[in-house]
């Protein structure tokens, strides 16, 4: 099978860098671009499982860029921008947008979003997802079976509770924000009137 591509298309070379080798570890193939011109005319040309969408771009700012892609392509897009403003957030949104990251954010939290992304709209499965099992101290959790031990003792948990310890001990001596785990164990938006 081949491997997951990605085309990031961010203009921050340093920060585009960054991105594409955290990718390439984890075993995907890796396509970048520096400005909208030359990242819309890439993912039309191309097929992609994932973009990672700056909105400020030279030449062809992100927004236009989406809309322009939306009309021949529905491929998952993950936008990137340094202002989180909620009516920026609605436009891309709007404009067809999958996903939306303000700067600066966390690369754990980047890579589960883009996992999420894919297990939601292509059921590709990148290295570490296709893992079925943690061993972590005296912790065993069976995916495929959606069975835990401890101690050697089964727990009886929920599937909903399976997931948010799975997502727990994958990012050992991280901290996961309330909304990140809505999304990745709940796989919906958190709300500010959940508890």
């Amino acid at each position: 099978m081949d491997a997951t591509k990605i085309l990031i298309i961010e203009d921050d070379i340093t920060l585009n860098k960054q991105i594409a080798a955290l990718l390439k570890d984890r075993g995907f193939d890796v396509h970048q671009c520096h400005d909208g011109n030359q990242g819309l005319v890439t993912a039309l040309r191309e097929r992609f499982d994932l973009i990672l969408l700056d909105v400020l771009l030279p030449n062809l700012n992100g927004f236009s860029l989406l809309s322009q892609l939306r009309k021949r392509k529905q491929t998952p897009v993950i936008m990137v921008t340094a202002c989180g403003a909620e009516q920026e957030r609605i436009k891309g949104y709007s404009n067809g947008a999958d996903d939306y990251m303000p700067k600066p954010f966390s690369f754990v939290e980047m890579m589960l979003r883009i996992e999420a992304l894919l297990r939601r709209s292509l059921n590709v499965k990148s290295n570490e997802v296709t893992r079925n099992s943690i061993v972590v101290d005296e912790i065993t959790l069976d995916r495929r079976n959606l069975k835990a031990n401890f101690a050697g003792k089964a727990l009886d948990l929920t599937s909903t509770q399976f997931k948010l310890l799975w997502v727990l001990l994958e990012n050992q001596n991280e901290v996961l924000s309330k909304p990140l785990l809505y999304q990745t164990v709940l796989e919906r938006s958190f709300s500010r009137y959940d508890r």
